[in-house]
């Protein structure tokens, strides 16, 4: 999947308010979000600075809050169901 950065003070202020469908992942450099004026339900990790995942949040709906947490560095916003979907792909490889 297409991971997009949002670098920018534009995309950081943006990020997935008002996008309705959307197939990729969007990294942002943040310790929490929320999902105000968001139109589908997402799914969250994140992560410290060398991209060790530290919180998995899945199906988070809009209007919520995920308060920002001590040693996260990166958040990756992605579509509701990729996660769910990577670790059953990761679990048959096995």
């Amino acid at each position: 999947m297409d991971v997009r950065f949002a670098d920018t003070f534009f995309k950081r202020l943006k990020g997935l308010m008002f996008v309705k469908d959307f197939n990729y992942v969007l990294k942002f450099e943040c310790n929490g979000i929320h999902t105000f004026f968001m139109k589908t339900n997402i799914d969250v990790i994140l992560t410290d600075k060398n991209n060790n995942v530290l919180y998995i949040y899945q199906n988070v709906k809009p209007w919520k809050i995920i308060l920002p947490k001590k040693n996260v560095a990166y958040t990756y916003e992605m579509p509701a169901g990729c996660l769910k979907k990577f670790m059953a792909s990761n679990a048959l490889k096995k």
